[in-house]
């Protein structure tokens, strides 16, 4: 059985998505609880958690704290953290069962799993992009928090669980986890594309590359988040 935890600030407009996603997961047995780390939403993301029966957890602002804080209260064996606008696509919970139940019976290693990248936008634009994250990930191994994790309990504390970092807490984790204990999955995580409308198909993945660079280079997490905005 696993928890999801979801970090959330003003998440009102895709939250409902993203949870009814979960349904036939809580159906089947597979998760346990959902937990939403919000922090300080001042729209109905509160009524929104509370009317699907999800644990909501007030925390500090920020995306790090908040996954560590609901990591924290999730009572699962495993964790699934989830964006309050990703919307698991139908079947995720197969694959998942199946990753787990490998790593539980000890025929793989202990490993996180990520699910593969997708927009809810149509055209050319994004069917690029996510091929790019597809390479991406599949060269350096690095998925960002928009693709979900899952992850044992007892192999996300052991790596030191995700950092209060004002950015970059996904990737500050990924890569203390290692190239050989993350799995790729088939199954799609569809995410908002709102940012891309708002910042451009050519700004903001620049934008995110270039954090990326910056954090490789070793500048302070604080730094780049006021390039990121």
């Amino acid at each position: 059985m696993l928890s999801v935890v979801i970090p959330a600030l003003n998440a009102e407009h895709r939250l409902a998505d993203a949870l009814s996603a979960l349904v036939p997961a809580v159906v089947s047995g597979l998760v346990r609880d959902v937990v939403i780390a919000d922090g300080g939403s001042s729209d109905a993301t509160a009524l929104i958690a509370e009317a699907a029966g999800a644990a909501l957890i007030k925390c500090e602002r920020g995306r790090g704290h908040q996954l560590r804080t609901g990591a924290a209260a999730a009572k699962g064996p495993w964790l699934l953290f989830l964006h309050a606008d990703t919307v698991l696509e139908p079947g995720w919970e197969r694959e998942a069962r199946s990753f787990m139940e490998l790593v539980d019976s000890g025929r793989r290693s202990q490993a996180a799993a990520a699910f593969r990248f997708a927009l809810d936008d149509a055209g050319l634009k994004p069917r690029v992009l996510e091929q790019l994250v597809s390479w991406r990930c599949r060269l350096l191994a690095i998925p960002y928090g928009d693709q979900g994790l899952l992850i044992s309990k007892r192999h996300y504390e052991a790596t030191g669980g995700f950092r209060a970092l004002p950015l970059m807490e996904d990737i500050d984790f990924v890569r203390r986890l290692g190239r050989s204990r993350l799995v790729m999955l088939r199954s799609k995580a569809l995410t908002s594309a709102s940012r891309y409308h708002r910042d451009g198909y050519v700004l903001r993945p620049m934008r995110n590359l270039s954090c990326l660079m910056l954090y490789f280079l070793n500048v302070p997490a604080r730094l780049i988040s006021r390039i990121y905005g």
